[in-house]
């Protein structure tokens, strides 16, 4: 599906940005990055409510 495209893309363009010394190899914070991205940004605009 197009969603896991797209994650897999930033994935991959936030690895080359800590290859390259553009964000730090911290996995806890870049993991956050994706979720909220990828996640969060959509739940929270369509008011989802999760259990």
């Amino acid at each position: 599906p197009r969603h896991e495209y797209f994650r897999r893309i930033l994935c991959q363009m936030i690895g080359r940005w800590v290859e390259a010394g553009e964000a730090p190899a911290d996995i806890q914070l870049l993991g956050e990055m994706v979720k909220n991205i990828c996640f969060n940004n959509a739940r929270d605009y369509f008011a989802i409510e999760l259990n």
